[in-house]
């Protein structure tokens, strides 16, 4: 039985620019965040403090510890998801992390690296059967990191999922790549799917919201764009269309 505080949630894609500041762009988010509602959820495009900075590594990292615990302040009353290149044991990994009421409730490293933009030279890569779902008040959840998205034997571990989030950097040139993998994603699970790009000149900018009609709405040039978050949608079209999901 859903409880009615999952009825009350609303979903948010971000959609901004990180700049070579990392400061500024914590500022930027935290900003977006204080913006939304409580019981939100809020996705940021992946790395979106620091970028992929290669060449500040060590400053890079240290500054995922520093702003960990500013947005575990910030989630209060709400949730907020995105990645941060950590350092574990020496190595450097890209990490999602899923703020809700001031904890962490999830976190993986990214499984699939993106070696077209050389990620495996300065990265580690995290394992697959750590991609699963996990909830939000009640909300099945599952989570691509950009390039994991390309990768159909991935996909059956979001099934099920109320809500799939994507974060991305994803490549201006492959946009059409993204919306079309997205949609789909979220036309097979017949759930709703956020995705948040970022809004840099070599990124897709193609933050969105897509219902489990797969019909899309896209960011434009709104920062922040929300929906409610509507539980019977879902219910409705796995009951219109079969397929047998859960």
């Amino acid at each position: 039985m859903m409880t009615s505080k999952t009825q009350e949630q609303a979903l948010c894609s971000l959609l901004f620019e990180t700049t070579p500041n990392y400061s500024t762009n914590l500022q930027t988010l935290l900003q977006l965040i204080e913006q939304t509602d409580t019981e939100t959820i809020v996705l940021a495009h992946e790395v979106c403090l620091t970028g992929f900075d290669y060449d500040n590594l060590d400053k890079a990292t240290a500054f995922s510890e520093y702003a960990t615990e500013e947005l575990l302040s910030a989630s209060k009353d709400k949730t907020v998801v995105l990645t941060m290149l950590e350092k574990r044991e020496g190595e450097v990994f890209n990490v999602v992390k899923v703020f809700h009421n001031e904890e962490i409730i999830h976190e993986r490293a990214k499984a699939r690296l993106f070696r077209l933009g050389s990620e495996e030279k300065y990265m580690s890569e995290g394992n697959d059967e750590a991609i699963e779902l996990f909830e939000i008040d009640g909300i099945k959840c599952a989570i691509f990191i950009c390039f994991e998205l390309r990768f159909k034997e991935l996909w059956i571990k979001a099934e099920g999922a109320d809500v799939i989030l994507v974060p991305a950097w994803w490549g201006k040139p492959r946009s059409e790549h993204f919306k079309t993998l997205t949609q789909a994603l979220a036309i097979m699970n017949q759930c709703y799917l956020v995705c948040a790009d970022a809004l840099n000149a070599e990124c897709s900018a193609m933050s969105a919201i897509i219902s489990p009609q797969g019909e899309v709405t896209l960011n434009g040039n709104k920062p922040c764009l929300v929906q409610t978050y509507n539980q019977k949608n879902i219910t409705l079209m796995r009951r219109y269309i079969d397929i047998g999901i859960e």
